[in-house]
């Protein structure tokens, strides 16, 4: 009888909850950029009211803080599975390889980067990261000052990925902004034409692919390990 009671009654909802809300917008984020990540569409991936949405997440900025931290902490159960020796000079190979453990991620969500720029600096996912890449740094031999150069230096390349020098849009050439200024700018403009990214599953952005992400990580840790070694 209870059987068939339920089945008259449809299937059973599973309660909304800020965690379900979260990664229903992160699935959203992933099909279709976060420019498809609104409330209304939010509520009905989760087959829910849109006022309902509003008991779990105050707002859009809300959605968008709380994504950031979905991600941080999916970032973080990756690189806390890593087992790599840090001692000494094998800090350098442990810090690359939790980096691009990091971008693997999100190459699965390509949007985070641009949401992870303007508003995760204080999420305690963030913080946590940085501290535990701080920790291998100090394992190889870093003074605390070194290690603060050494974050400044990495910047945003230290969660993954790296900030754009320029942003084409369609990526299919030079910014649209500078294409008037041939004349002027010759050597930029002669760079611009001529560079290529034509790997777009390892991409990020127009000028960040694995092949020059990886290029200047490496020069940036090839630098602090000669400083590490000139202090030690």
């Amino acid at each position: 009888m209870h059987v068939a009671a339920d089945a008259e009654a449809g299937p059973v909802r599973v309660p909304l909850s800020r965690d379900r809300v979260l990664r229903a917008a992160v699935r959203l984020a992933d099909e279709g950029g976060i420019g498809a990540l609104t409330m209304r569409r939010l509520a009905d991936e989760l087959g829910a009211e849109a006022m309902s949405l509003y008991y779990h997440v105050a707002n859009k900025d809300e959605v968008l803080d709380g994504i950031a931290d979905v991600v941080a902490r999916e970032i973080n159960e990756v690189v806390d599975a890593l087992d790599l020796p840090s001692a000494g000079a094998q800090w350098k190979s442990a810090v690359r390889r939790r980096i691009l453990a990091a971008r693997e991620v999100l190459l699965r969500h390509p949007w985070a980067p641009a949401v992870l720029e303007t508003r995760a600096a204080m999420s305690p996912e963030i913080l946590r990261y940085h501290d535990r890449l701080l920790g291998l740094m100090r394992d190889g031999g870093f003074s605390y000052d070194l290690g603060h150069h050494a974050l400044h230096a990495l910047g945003s390349r230290a969660l993954g990925f790296s900030q754009e020098l320029f942003d084409p849009g369609d990526g299919s050439g030079p910014p649209e902004e500078l294409a008037g200024y041939a004349d002027r700018l010759p050597h930029l403009l002669g760079m611009l034409s001529e560079i290529a990214h034509d790997d777009p599953d390892s991409t990020l952005g127009w000028c960040d692919d694995q092949a020059e992400f990886e290029f200047g990580l490496d020069l940036i840790l090839d630098g602090l390990d000669r400083l590490r070694e000139r202090s030690s």
